[in-house]
C-alpha cells in the first residue's frame, strides 16, 4: 500500500487519494483481528468525473496489480452531495445537489488532537453498539489513516431519514457529537454524504447494497 503514492500520482485527472488500513467491529478499535484487519485495505480516489474514474480502477496498472493479487475486492462509485469541513487542508469533494431518494452513504473522518485522544476512545465501544443494534445500516467499516488519530467512518443506509434517525438518536452517538462540540476534540473534521453511482466486485462474496432484510427505506 505504501508503494501506491508513486502510481497513484501518475494516474491522469486524479485529484486527490488517501489509503487506509481497517478496523474490526463496527468502526475503528485498537482491538486487532487477524482474521478482519491484516489483509484488507481501502482507497479513497476522487476524479474529475466518473468515466475517468471508471477507466481508472479497470485499466490502471496499480488497481489491475491489486485485483490480480486479491481474493476478493468491491469498488463503488460515488457522487458527493454534501460535504463540510476538510481533508488534509484541502475539501476534495465537489458536491452536486441531489435530492433524490435512495441509499445513501456516510463518511466521516477526523483528525484527533492529542490532547483528547483518551476521551475519544472511551466513547468508541457505546457508539459501536449502538450502530450494531440498528438494522437499517446496510454497511459500515472503520478505517484508519494513521492508526488511532486519523479515523474514517464509512457506512452505506437505506434513506436520508435512516441514516438521520441513527446521527440524531438521543443516545450514545448524540452524546459523542455533543462531546466533541463542546470540548473541541478534533484538529481537523470533514462530514460528506454521497449518492451511489455503481459498483464493481463484490464484499464477502455478495453486494452490499442488496437490501436483504426489512430495513427503514422512507
Amino acid at each position: 500500500m505504501g508503494f501506491a503514492r508513486l502510481y497513484l500520482s501518475q494516474i491522469k485527472d486524479l485529484s486527490f487519494y488517501k489509503l487506509f488500513g481497517t478496523g474490526s467491529d463496527e468502526g475503528f478499535t485498537f482491538k486487532f483481528n487477524p482474521l478482519t484487519n491484516s489483509g484488507v485495505y481501502a482507497i479513497l480516489a476522487v476524479w474529475s468525473d466518473e468515466n475517468n474514474a471508471r477507466n481508472s480502477v479497470i485499466h490502471s496498472k496499480i488497481f489491475q496489480k491489486y485485483k490480480a493479487r486479491s481474493k476478493q475486492n468491491w469498488t463503488i462509485f460515488l457522487k458527493p452531495i454534501s460535504v463540510r469541513g476538510s481533508w488534509s487542508g484541502k475539501v476534495p469533494f465537489l458536491a452536486e445537489d441531489n435530492n433524490t431518494s435512495g441509499q445513501i452513504v456516510a463518511l466521516t473522518r477526523a483528525t484527533i488532537k492529542f490532547t483528547t485522544l483518551l476521551k475519544f476512545w472511551k466513547k468508541v465501544p457505546d457508539v459501536q453498539q449502538l450502530i450494531r443494534s440498528d438494522k437499517n445500516v446496510l454497511f459500515k467499516i472503520g478505517l484508519g489513516e494513521v492508526p488511532g488519530r486519523q479515523q474514517v467512518t464509512f457506512s452505506i443506509w437505506p434513506s436520508q431519514s435512516a441514516m438521520n434517525a441513527f446521527a440524531r438518536h438521543n443516545g450514545a452517538h448524540a452524546e459523542a457529537i455533543k462531546s466533541v462540540r463542546k470540548d473541541n476534540w478534533f484538529s481537523e473534521e470533514l462530514y460528506a454524504r454521497f449518492k451511489i453511482v455503481d459498483e464493481i466486485g463484490t464484499w464477502n462474496l455478495k453486494s452490499p447494497l442488496i437490501v436483504t432484510e426489512n430495513v427503514e427505506v422512507t
